[in-house]
């Protein structure tokens, strides 16, 4: 049986104090959300619930992590951040894109 990853933690939300499990990539995610947007993570919470979600709380703050970031990695977003073109980014041997992938790998089961 193998453990799990998820990290349980307590957040506020529209309807008072509940718990959510997510994994420790997607809590730090959440926290420079956070730092970025000037907002606690109470707030941030009930500002996705609000949007509502058909797959409840945990599911919505996951997808909300997705489309925040997949927003920043856009064109535009680069551009906004200062950041070069994604096919540069693509090609630079130290750049979050070879990163992300590096990671992915080591973390991919073995077949």
């Amino acid at each position: 049986m193998s453990t799990s990853r998820l990290v349980n933690r307590n957040v506020t939300s529209t309807n008072g104090r509940t718990s959510m499990r997510l994994e420790p990539e997607l809590w730090s995610a959440l926290e420079e959300i956070c730092h970025r947007e000037s907002m606690t993570l109470a707030d941030l919470v009930k500002s996705i619930e609000r949007r509502g979600h058909p797959g409840g709380r945990t599911s919505a703050v996951r997808v909300f992590v997705l489309t925040y970031f997949r927003n920043a990695a856009s064109e535009d977003g680069h551009r906004a951040a200062g950041h070069g073109l994604l096919e540069q980014l693509a090609d630079a041997p130290e750049s979050p894109w070879r990163a992300a992938q590096r990671t992915a790998e080591q973390q991919a089961p073995l077949s």
